[in-house]
């Protein structure tokens, strides 16, 4: 919701050299299509797209230039809504309605008979709307799903897949905001930059303590557990730190990427555990992930080390957490996700002072949202057009 609040009072904005002029915005999507056999239009929108670098994250996705045709001509997607608590932000539906007929879910029920034959893909966004069988055994002509984010763990990718329909992501778009949550979660907790702030616009505060110390980040030991696109990126950002660099991974990375972030493969997660000052952990959300770090892996842990998530709120035991909070097990332990999200306002993590809680805002900047939503929308087209799909997510 904080995420919500602050990109619905942003302006369009001029984007830096390079980027697209798209104004759109995406975040967190999630959504399972049907796709029978479709009825052939006499209409032909095929449209070209590309991917270029360029962009602050590195890369600019594209969405493809499509000919000015009458909305009904369009492909229909269907979103939750537009605007409100819930709904796709303004500016990213003004986006899809250059690409797509936009249908929400209340016209969608308000004519069911009608809209389902229009509707070919759905947009997920911020994990709405929900996908269920139902849901999809009333979309004949669903083909494809683009969900705005990497993680895909709100989708049953077996279920929908056995509908012929296509789940896509946007990976490349998220890789280097999550980065920098992650290194800015290990900064503010090492230098305990929460602790200090209140502190000093306190009103009862008379002096600044000469005791109340943090510690370095630099040269420290990172343990970095899942090297994949965001991983390696946290690895770059903490070289410049001069930090050693240890990563525990399902598949070890090639040599020449190893040397490149200076980074060491540890085959036992444990042996990373036990050495590193600061442990990231940064998996995707699967049956194998789920409570992957829980009381056995943080008593493996320094007593001075830190724990900082960016994947998702279940890949750590919180129970655990916060008995080895209170116990001093571990040092602190700072937090870009949570199970449920959010907490129970009565949740005991939210009552604890060596913690930082932000409210899964990794991928939330105006670059990074803009960036999901071209690609996502680049996906979904060349699902609909019969091209190759860049960022296609399939079932296990």
């Amino acid at each position: 919701m904080l995420r919500r609040k602050a990109f619905s009072l942003l302006k369009p904005i001029p984007l830096m050299s390079g980027q697209s002029n798209l104004a759109y915005k995406f975040i967190h999507p999630a959504i399972a299509s049907h796709g029978h056999c479709c009825h052939r239009r006499s209409v032909d929108y095929r449209q070209r797209y590309k991917t270029h670098p360029g962009s602050a994250g590195g890369r600019t996705i594209s969405a493809p230039q499509t000919k000015v045709m009458a909305e009904e001509e369009l492909p229909g997607v269907l979103i939750l809504d537009i605007g409100g608590a819930y709904g796709v932000l303004e500016n990213l539906a003004a986006l899809l309605k250059k690409h797509f007929h936009l249908i929400t879910m209340k016209e969608f029920l308000q004519n069911k008979k009608e809209m389902s034959k229009k509707i070919q893909s759905i947009f997920v966004f911020e994990c709405r709307p929900t996908i269920d069988r139902e849901l999809l055994e009333s979309l004949p002509n669903l083909k494809v799903i683009g969900n705005s984010g990497v993680g895909v763990d709100h989708l049953d990718l077996k279920m929908i897949s056995s509908f012929g329909v296509k789940v896509t992501n946007t990976p490349h778009a998220v890789a280097d905001p999550t980065a920098d949550i992650g290194m800015a979660l290990m900064l503010a907790s090492a230098r305990r930059l929460v602790e200090g702030c209140q502190i000093a616009v306190s009103p009862d505060t008379k002096y600044f303590a000469v005791d109340w110390l943090g510690v370095e980040v630099t040269r420290a030991t990172l343990g970095i557990i899942g090297m994949g696109s965001i991983g390696y990126r946290v690895a770059q950002r903490a070289r410049a730190f001069d930090m050693r660099i240890l990563y525990h991974n399902r598949n070890r990375r090639r040599k020449e990427e190893e040397e490149a972030v200076g980074a060491h493969y540890c085959e036992k997660m444990e042996d990373l555990l036990q050495q590193s000052d600061f442990v990231m952990v940064v998996v995707n959300l699967t049956p194998e992930t789920h409570k992957l770090i829980g009381k056995k892996e943080l008593g493996l842990m320094k007593p001075t080390a830190t724990l900082i998530n960016i994947s998702r709120g279940a890949v750590i035991d919180q129970g655990a957490l916060v008995e080895a909070l209170q116990n001093k097990v571990i040092r602190a332990a700072a937090l870009d996700v949570t199970y449920p999200e959010p907490l129970p306002r009565d949740h005991p993590l939210l009552k604890l002072s060596n913690i930082i809680i932000t409210p899964h805002i990794g991928t939330a900047t105006v670059q990074a949202i803009h960036m999901m939503a071209e690609e996502a929308i680049t996906n979904m087209l060349a699902v609909l057009n019969g091209q190759p799909i860049p960022s296609e997510v399939f079932p296990k």
